[in-house]
């Protein structure tokens, strides 16, 4: 296994579009295993392969205390949400930024397990922000996306400010980083 380097907001990378999986193959499982181990690491809650610079529909989570339920979502598609709620969210790609979002309270997903088999998933609260995060990055799309221009031209000056000068972010936040 091996730890990937996480694109930083404002990559374009972040920007592409994740393909779909066509074949589940050791080549796809090893992947999944890299993310995992990137995301204990880093330590964040989830992983879209799109923020390793792998444009796959691939997605790691483990929401649980003891990082001892890891969700893996191969090809993922949101096909119902219902209600609404605001959660503070945070980025593994946006590092030390935290901000308010308002997403689907509960989610049903369909995507394929580990073992190519297809699974629907029926999510509330942190799983199913989580999921709508990382299939947001797998569409090229990025949390401070929904906030406004000015904060994310802050937020963009910020973190490219911190890249050239080569600091760590930290958070400043007691919401969790997907």
């Amino acid at each position: 296994m091996a730890v990937l380097d996480i694109l930083v907001y404002p990559d374009p990378r972040l920007r592409q579009p994740a393909l779909p999986v066509s074949l589940l193959d050791d080549e796809i499982r090893r992947l999944v295993r890299d993310m995992a181990e990137t995301m204990y690491q880093a330590p964040g809650i989830g992983l879209a392969a799109v923020q390793v610079n792998v444009p796959l529909r691939v997605i790691v989570i483990d929401i649980s205390a003891d990082q001892s339920d890891l969700q893996v979502f191969i090809n993922p598609e949101i096909i119902e949400r219902t209600g609404a709620t605001q959660t503070e969210e945070g980025c593994l790609s946006v590092p030390g930024i935290f901000a308010p979002v308002e997403r689907a309270d509960s989610i049903t997903v369909r995507s394929l397990n580990q073992d190519g088999e297809t699974v629907d998933l029926y999510a509330e609260g942190l799983m199913s922000v989580c999921i709508q995060h990382e299939v947001d990055h797998l569409d090229g799309k990025v949390f401070v996306d929904y906030l406004s221009r000015l904060k994310q031209e802050r937020i963009r000056k910020r973190l490219q400010k911190q890249i050239k000068h080569g600091i760590q972010s930290t958070p400043v936040s007691d919401a969790v980083t997907l």
